[in-house]
């Protein structure tokens, strides 16, 4: 911690903060009591909880909701797009369950007013990763990710990397919103795993470093799922081995080469296809809501901050400890 500065702060907001999830089935699972307890967790850290999935929002006369579209390339359409306006009203705006897998918000917890943090995740099939591990996306109007899934041909790393930055334009227009940016899942498959690897690493390490403002956090989801405790039906919570994406010790932790498998960038946590375990959900609420309390601390200027244009400094070398 440089001298004279705030520490980081994992303390929960003393009055309850509206929250809106974008997500789909990964997500559901996670939220859900019977899961991995997400939705109860933001509920008991003062969170008053919302969120979206499929069928969810305006279709604008396609009859495909937005809310179908969560892939890495539709956050172009709900961030950068020429309805983007229309569509952030109404996220802003939810103030439902759309997923009801989570225990009902006592509405006495909720405090009026529009949702001032937005989580966003794509699935695991944004994971399959194609093309070379390049950090050069093409130009935004020239980038042919953009309002495409996670099946299409142009489902790169280069571009997806283009799509995160062209977001980060909407993102420092709106500074009265937290937007907290969830890594997809990793799969079992391993023939993309290194380029998956690498995107979640460049969002971890770089895509915030020269980002003025503190309204922008990373979530490794991805990482805290590429490890466990010997079995998918058990995890690694709280050990000093594995991989992890962590409040630990003081400092905000980020290990990559915990895993003694051999198989670093891939599920550790399959259930009956690549949605994850219980035990990895689990792991990965145990993991989040701490950051998530110090990204809002940050934001709120109550603590520090894990990112260079947040007031913090660049996150260091992937193995080691960000320490502010």
């Amino acid at each position: 911690m440089l001298a004279g500065s705030l520490p980081f702060n994992s303390t929960p907001p003393a009055e309850p903060q509206r929250l809106v999830f974008i997500h789909h089935s990964t997500g559901q699972n996670w939220l859900a009591d019977d899961n991995g307890g997400l939705g109860i967790a933001l509920r008991d850290n003062n969170y008053y909880v919302s969120d979206t999935n499929y069928g969810w929002g305006p279709d604008f006369g396609s009859g495909n909701p937005i809310g179908d579209r969560t892939d890495i390339g539709n956050w172009y359409e709900w961030f950068a797009g020429n309805r983007k306006l229309q569509i952030t009203d109404q996220l802003y705006a939810e103030n439902g369950q759309y997923t009801e897998v989570y225990s009902s918000m006592e509405e006495s917890m909720n405090p009026g007013g529009q949702n001032t943090i937005v989580m966003f995740k794509s699935c695991f099939p944004n994971s399959a990763l194609k093309g070379p591990q390049s950090k050069v996306s093409p130009d935004i109007s020239r980038n042919l990710l953009k309002g495409q899934d996670a099946y299409s041909e142009y489902h790169t790393v280069a571009n997806a990397i283009g799509i995160y930055k062209e977001i980060l334009k909407y993102f420092a227009t709106r500074q009265d919103k937290l937007f907290v940016a969830i890594t997809a899942p990793p799969l079992t498959d391993p023939e993309y795993a290194a380029n998956a690897r690498f995107l979640n690493q460049w969002l971890f390490s770089e895509w915030l470093a020269t980002y003025p403002y503190k309204n922008v956090a990373v979530f490794d989801f991805y990482n805290v799922l590429t490890s466990n405790g010997g079995d998918p039906s058990v995890n690694d919570i709280g050990r000093t081995s594995g991989n992890h994406h962590r409040y630990w010790g003081g400092v905000i932790q980020h290990k990559v080469d915990g895993d003694d498998d051999g198989s670093n960038d891939v599920s550790e946590y399959p259930s009956d296809d690549d949605h994850p375990s219980q035990a990895g959900n689990l792991k990965a609420t145990a993991e989040f809501l701490p950051l998530l309390n110090i990204f809002w601390n940050c934001w709120k200027g109550n603590g520090a901050c894990p990112y260079a244009g947040g007031g913090g400094t660049p996150p260091a070398a992937p193995t080691g400890l960000l320490r502010l």
